[in-house]
């Protein structure tokens, strides 16, 4: 009986893994914007919604791309005009989101005062074209821009408060466009990050979003809210990004797609505000 060498075999394993290793990393560039942006795993946006909205006392924009329409809702904040123009908060929704969940659930800033601009995803919900960081941050620019043009806000107290990966969205926005404050409620600290933990190498990264980064680099007011019993960003991206705005985390007691507890939420955030003077002091609306 002859023996094969031990070499051999140990060749063989070596190109086995290898082919895996390059399988997997095709797999990986392929098909991670289906896992960042899972867009086409969200129910349908029912197109009666924007005419609620209007209802409602809100407003339908519409960006033009190239790829076709974006949309957005903006609702005003209570008592703002074009007389007493007001601060205004751009919130960017999570992956797994669109704007259709969200324009109810943020009645707390109308009520202090702050107007509220859902832009959407590209090609979430009715909007057209096809989601990357390029392209969502690029809408997010010029959705800014309208919303500064208003003459019911005022320029200067824009906020800008995004969810899990509308964080990332809103934090890369501060370097084109700086606002008075910066809200991030259970955001990683960049895609890579997160890719690490299946053993994705950063380079194959066709969206980065640096959070982290970009919070270095921003020098106005931060807030960082993480709940305790997230498993999808796990608490430690909420102290990474705490520590490099040089802030304390608001933990929260909740998972990562939890309600967020109302008063203790609602009253970080009005504190925060005021302490960075988009709102007045001591409305107590949550507290």
């Amino acid at each position: 009986m002859v023996r094969r060498p031990a070499s051999g075999k140990a060749g063989r394993l070596a190109i086995a893994l290898l082919v895996l290793a390059v399988v997997w990393m095709l797999l990986a560039w392929g098909c991670q914007r289906q896992v960042v942006f899972p867009r086409r795993f969200l129910p349908p946006t029912p197109a009666e919604v924007g005419r609620l909205v209007e209802v409602l006392g809100g407003e339908v924009m519409t960006l033009e791309t190239e790829a076709g329409p974006v949309e957005a809702f903006f609702h005003p904040g209570h008592g703002v005009s074009p007389r007493e123009p007001g601060p205004a908060v751009v919130f960017a929704h999570g992956n797994g989101e669109t704007i259709d969940v969200w324009f109810g659930a943020l009645e707390t800033y109308r009520e202090m005062g702050v107007s509220v601009l859902l832009p959407e995803f590209r090609g979430y919900g009715r909007s057209a074209g096809r989601p990357s960081e390029a392209a969502i941050v690029a809408d997010f620019e010029r959705f800014h821009d309208l919303l500064a043009a208003r003459e019911d806000v005022d320029s200067e107290r824009i906020v800008y408060h995004g969810r899990s990966l509308g964080g990332a969205v809103a934090a890369v926005l501060t370097e084109r466009r700086p606002p008075a404050a910066l809200i991030l409620e259970s955001t990683f600290t960049s895609t890579a990050a997160m890719a690490r933990r299946y053993l994705v190498p950063g380079f194959l990264i066709r969206d980065p979003l640096r959070a982290r980064e970009a919070v270095e680099r921003y020098d106005g007011p931060v807030l960082v809210m993480h709940g305790r019993q997230d498993t999808i960003v796990p608490p430690g991206h909420g102290e990474a990004l705490a520590e490099a705005a040089g802030v304390q985390v608001v933990w929260l007691e909740m998972g990562h797609n939890d309600p967020p507890p109302r008063e203790p939420y609602w009253a970080a955030i009005e504190a925060f505000l005021e302490e960075a003077g988009v709102v007045p002091a001591s409305s107590e609306l949550v507290r």
